[in-house]
């Protein structure tokens, strides 16, 4: 149903870990919004899933669902994640349009309304786009660098901020259940072309407890980022491999026509060991890569689940 052709339902995916505090203020934010949405002539379909909070998280969850007992709870057996708790959540997503939400509390629950507004007026794909952020001085520049190389490797049009929430008509859902394993979700849903409506905001700095957006978890997002949707590594070592080559045939050729010329050189053994060092760890570096496309290879033929549910409420 389009969201102009009477009563439509807006679903909300909410992925949990480690969010106990933070979860009833955000749970009474979202009733507010589901008042906005009746004002609309919109339902809400409210989705929970606990990604193996080791807090209170499920029994404050278990208490939500008590007080609005339409509410989806989704628990999950461990941790897997992010963005595979949201890919779990959106396969019991039945609304119209549908849009997943941090439970952190650093993105305002209003965005749901406005994103809304703009869905019901045609647009498709309605994407919160960051205009600054209260994070970390290290977490700014690692951002900076990171949306910089997408809109480098992958993305040229990219939100240069990058974006969060992001309200996506039906028609994406099974492109987002049927993605790879390792994806990066909002990149996916940009990359699959439909024109985006922008909506700016400033991100909140996080009110309660420590973010788990740990820098391993960054780094590995990013590998995913780069090597999920652009070839330009490979490319980049081919194109090293050849100028290496054409180097090494170059200067074979002057130690060649110097011996036929009766011309003796004794390299330098510093600069044979520094020579032979460098290209040593480019090879080893390029086999890394290759290596971790073979193994995002391997990790989706493998037939393993992306997440596995233990209850749902």
């Amino acid at each position: 149903m389009n969201g102009t052709e009477g009563s439509a339902t807006v679903s909300v995916v909410v992925p949990v870990y480690f969010n106990e505090p933070s979860l009833p203020i955000l749970f009474d934010a979202l009733l507010e919004v589901e008042a906005g949405l009746r004002e609309r002539n919109l339902q809400l379909e409210l989705i929970f899933v606990d990604d193996g909070s080791r807090d209170g998280s499920l029994a404050v969850l278990r208490e939500l669902k008590r007080r609005r007992p339409a509410t989806k709870v989704v628990k999950l057996t461990r941790n897997f994640g992010a963005v595979h708790a949201s890919k779990t959540g959106m396969r019991f997503v039945t609304g119209d349009c549908f849009m997943v939400l941090a439970a952190d509390l650093q993105d305002p629950p209003e965005l749901i309304l406005q994103t809304v507004d703009r869905w019901q007026q045609g647009a498709k794909f309605v994407i919160c786009v960051r205009q600054d952020r209260q994070d970390s001085a290290v977490s700014v520049l690692f951002s900076k660098l990171y949306y910089w190389l997408i809109r480098l490797l992958v993305v040229s049009d990219y939100p240069a901020g990058g974006y969060d929430p992001a309200l996506m008509s039906r028609d994406f859902l099974p492109h987002m259940l049927d993605s790879a394993r390792n994806v990066n979700t909002p990149l996916f849903a940009y990359w699959l072309g439909f024109e985006p409506v922008k909506i700016h905001y400033s991100r909140r700095k996080r009110p309660h407890g420590k973010s788990r957006w740990t820098f391993l978890k960054r780094v590995r997002f990013f590998l995913d980022s780069i090597l999920g949707f652009s070839i330009v590594p490979i490319r980049a070592m081919s194109l090293f491999g050849a100028l290496v080559s054409l180097a090494s045939f170059g200067y074979g050729s002057v130690i060649a026509i110097n011996a036929l010329r009766g011309i003796s050189e004794v390299p330098g053994f510093p600069t044979l060991v520094v020579i032979l060092s460098f290209l040593l760890g480019v090879v080893i570096m390029m086999l890394g890569i290759i290596g971790e496309y073979l193994w995002r290879i391997f990790d989706e033929v493998s037939r393993k689940p992306e997440a596995v549910i233990d209850e749902i409420l």
